[in-house]
């Protein structure tokens, strides 16, 4: 059974977004690029641009690249929309380049946040950029939305700003700042933006663009979905809303326990004393509960004349109380100054967010900067409503070139040179089958900025895409590196019920297990998997994306489809960990469901007559993390066999669950308590400081000879010296050879070169040079160091028979 997309609450719940008008500028027709200068515009006929855009990418027209999705789908409406790509930030002079927009300004940083795309993990400046040709750092300013804005208001002050993409999506009320270690205002804030357009915004932006162009004041749009604005507390457009407090949603203090949704009818039960009516059999409702309780207080209280108080409804009263609509229901978060100052309240200010992400019933969010004179609030209106499968299809076959803006050439007018652009040369054949994620894993961004309903192309529309690749993308040899989206497999995957879709409050689908409403059936991602392979000139099919191997599994049949054809070797899959501790505060699945995964894998390669291999990835220093569980990672890794070369360190973006952990210290997957009852459940070990991250790290990397005395360090100190030896149960050996702390890494760039020499007990032997493409003897040479040596015939044949 399919998920019900189009029919569901989602698809009926808004204007589609090729019933408007276009706007009368349709009359120049379709650009090949979109324009980048003052020549192409007037090559196109164009006296000015409605609309320009700013972006902190190079400018790639393929609908992986945000900008140009968004260029295009403004396009179709009628209106002539310019791009400035990377402009220098310097001077407001690059921004007018193409004139005054006669609409509004589009600005986003990018699709990375600017600050994650130039500092790594440990808060160091990259030397890559992956969305810059030639893959040059420093193309984009820290917090490039921020700037980007200032600059577009010094060149045209009376122009409106509209900020929208990932960076402006993570930092919609106030967050936390990895790179500063402090709380920051909301980012509607600090750019002045007129308009912030957060997650997918082609539904809002085609809205906010057509209103602006019918002469509508930027200030009075404040009733579209998906946006965030500021607004004075005496505004009078702000009239008529029910406000109610967030404490009232879920009350930072010592209250009583909140339902856990992954606990079972009994258990729940049994944390408030009492039992289930399907195990006992008794028929017992909360009045009866209550009544019960009630009773019982009488009898053990001291003073029988001291009774409890008790309501009753006056029947006097024939008017009954009426709940305001959601739709007027606004719910104010503490202020930024008290979430700056109280980590307490921050988590729950965190909370009540995540908690109001749902199209269908999320009410909007208020939020209080600054006091007397300077006081405003920033409002965020409810998420948009998902596209539809037509309204996908339409965004998707939109006329993109499938390339680099021509300006990015080389003298030889390629993009394969010096001018590169590894993000397009990563996605230059790839194709994007859905949007969305249902996952809710703590530590990622998807669904903040994408939500959890999955919206889906239709299969004519991905074949199409397939075709126009083979026919029209330049270098194209027959292989589709990539079908699929934030997850490979969640292709039509939702909710069965409607109803309960639009009313469903649950943080993730598949955590602690896969809900029972979720359809699990992988029938249409096989068809379309069966139907691209057999186009003519299509060799080989790849699937690039991060598999959801718990859901895969639930399909054998998809399994075997995918491992049998569509598996080029290797297979990247995201366990994470292995440890209870970081996988609950993580909300991912047992390490049970990889064995399951693998498995599978294994016996359908083995069928097929390949040798495949799957490549597990690790987070080191996730809150919740003890040393013992990454000691434990460490054991099971070698345990396995693998050897970890890339190694992924927690980083803790604007907004994400786990961000709120590592801030906070609380676990913020259930009720925020102010006084915790119980340590244990409610706190959560943070790793903080360089030393602890970097022995985290260690661990994953526990076959590098330069983590070794570190690591053996941390084991004498856990009380497992006994994991230190030369055996081949131990973790680490007692020799140590000399090293000159370099790293190697599968990203040369990210490399520093090690010049081994081998030191053991026995005196010291020179390393022979080594020819060029000669691998150094008993160096395990891949990429991901789980997967055999390669056979040169310089090691000695292995006595042992094979299993």
């Amino acid at each position: 059974m399919n998920a019900p997309v189009d029919v569901s609450f989602f698809a009926r719940a808004a204007k589609p977004l090729t019933s408007y008008r276009p706007y009368w500028a349709k009359r120049f027709g379709t650009a090949p690029f979109l324009p980048m200068s003052r020549a192409e515009m007037e090559k196109l006929g164009w006296d000015s641009c409605d609309i320009i855009l700013v972006t902190g990418d190079a400018y790639v027209d393929h609908p992986s690249f945000g900008m140009a999705v968004i260029g295009r789908t403004l396009e179709a409406q009628g209106f002539r929309v310019g791009i400035i790509a990377q402009p220098d930030w310097q001077s407001a002079e690059p921004f007018k380049v193409l004139g005054k927009p006669n609409l509004f300004w589009g600005v986003t940083a990018g699709n990375m946040d600017s600050m994650i795309n130039r500092y790594t993990a440990d808060r160091k400046i990259r030397s890559d950029d992956a969305y810059t040709p030639g893959d040059v750092g420093g193309k984009r300013p820290d917090r490039a939305a921020i700037v980007y804005s200032q600059r577009c208001r010094e060149a045209y002050k009376d122009v409106p700003i509209i900020l929208g993409g990932i960076e402006g999506s993570l930092r919609r009320i106030a967050h936390y700042d990895y790179w500063s270690d402090k709380v920051r205002r909301s980012i509607v804030v600090d750019s002045k933006c007129d308009l912030l357009l957060y997650g997918n915004a082609e539904r809002a932006l085609v809205e906010v663009a057509h209103r602006i162009a019918a002469r509508e004041p930027v200030e009075k749009i404040t009733d579209v979905r998906g946006t965030a604005f500021v607004r004075r507390p005496d505004d009078e457009s702000g009239k008529g809303w029910f406000e109610i407090d967030s404490t009232t949603v879920d009350e930072p203090g010592r209250v009583e326990a909140h339902i856990n949704p992954y606990m079972t009818t009994s258990e729940q039960a049994a944390a408030q004393g009492s039992t289930c009516s399907k195990d006992d059999g008794s028929a017992t409702d909360s009045v009866a509960v209550a009544a019960d309780s009630t009773s019982a207080t009488e009898q053990n209280s001291p003073n029988p004349a001291i009774q409890p108080i008790q309501f009753v409804a006056n029947p006097a009263l024939k008017v009954k109380l009426k709940v305001p609509p959601r739709e007027k229901t606004v719910i104010r978060l503490p202020s930024y100054e008290q979430v700056k100052s109280d980590p307490v309240l921050y988590a729950h200010a965190n909370r009540v967010l995540h908690l109001e992400t749902n199209p269908g019933n999320a009410r909007a969010l208020v939020q209080a900067h600054g006091e007397g004179a300077t006081a405003r609030d920033v409002w965020i209106n409810p998420p948009p409503i998902p596209l539809t499968t037509a309204e996908m299809d339409h965004v998707f076959d939109l006329p993109y070139a499938r390339g680099p803006h021509p300006s990015y050439a080389d003298e030889n007018g390629s993009h394969d040179g010096a001018t590169k652009i590894p993000a397009w040369e990563m996605i230059r054949f790839s194709i994007n089958i859905m949007r969305g994620c249902f996952g809710g894993c703590t530590f990622c961004s998807i669904t903040e900025h994408e939500g959890r309903i999955i919206q889906s192309r239709s299969e004519d529309s991905i074949i199409q895409e397939i075709e126009d690749i083979r026919d029209k993308v330049k270098g194209f040899t027959g292989t589709i590196s990539d079908l699929g989206g934030p997850t490979a497999n969640m292709y039509r995957l939702g909710c069965r019920s409607p109803e309960i879709e639009a009313a469903c409050r649950k943080p993730s689908c598949v955590y602690p297990g896969i809900c029972q409403n979720l359809t699990t059936d992988h029938g249409p991602l096989i068809k379309i998997y069966r139907r691209g392979r057999a186009l003519k000139g299509i060799k080989k099919i790849l699937i690039g994306s991060g598999l959801r191997y718990d859901l895969a599994v639930k399909s054998p049949e998809y399994v075997k489809e995918l491992v049998q054809h569509h598996v080029g070797g290797y297979l990247k899959i995201a366990p994470e960990h292995t440890e209870q501790g970081p996988l609950t505060k993580m909300m991912k699945p047992g390490i049970g469901s990889y064995d399951k995964f693998k498995q599978m894998f294994e016996k359908f390669s083995e069928e097929a007559g390949k040798k495949q291999f799957l490549i597990p990835y690790f987070i080191a220093a996730h809150p919740g993390t003890s040393d013992e569980d990454m000691m434990n990672l460490a054991i099971w890794l070698k345990k396995n066999g693998f050897r970890a070369d890339q190694v992924q360190t927690f980083y803790p973006s604007p907004m994400a669950t786990a961000t709120a952990m590592y801030h906070s210290g609380r676990n913020t997957l259930t009720r925020v308590r102010r006084q915790m009852r119980d340590e244990a459940e409610e706190s959560v070990d943070i790793v903080r400081g360089e030393k602890r991250r970097r022995l985290h790290k260690a661990f994953l990397r526990y076959h590098d000879p330069n983590n070794w005395p570190l690591l053996r360090e941390a084991l004498k100190a856990m009380g497992r010296a006994d994991l230190i030896g030369n055996g081949k149960h131990h973790l680490i050996p007692t020799f140590q050879p000399l090293t000159d702390g370099g790293y190697q890494s599968a990203r040369r760039k990210n490399s520093t070169p090690t010049g081994v020499k081998a030191a053991t007990a026995a005196p010291v032997k020179q390393v022979k040079p080594m020819k060029p493409g000669q691998p150094q003897k008993g160096r395990i040479l891949t990429q991901h160091t789980g997967l055999p040596p390669r056979v040169t015939g310089a090691a000695k044949p292995s006595a042992r028979k094979p299993r």
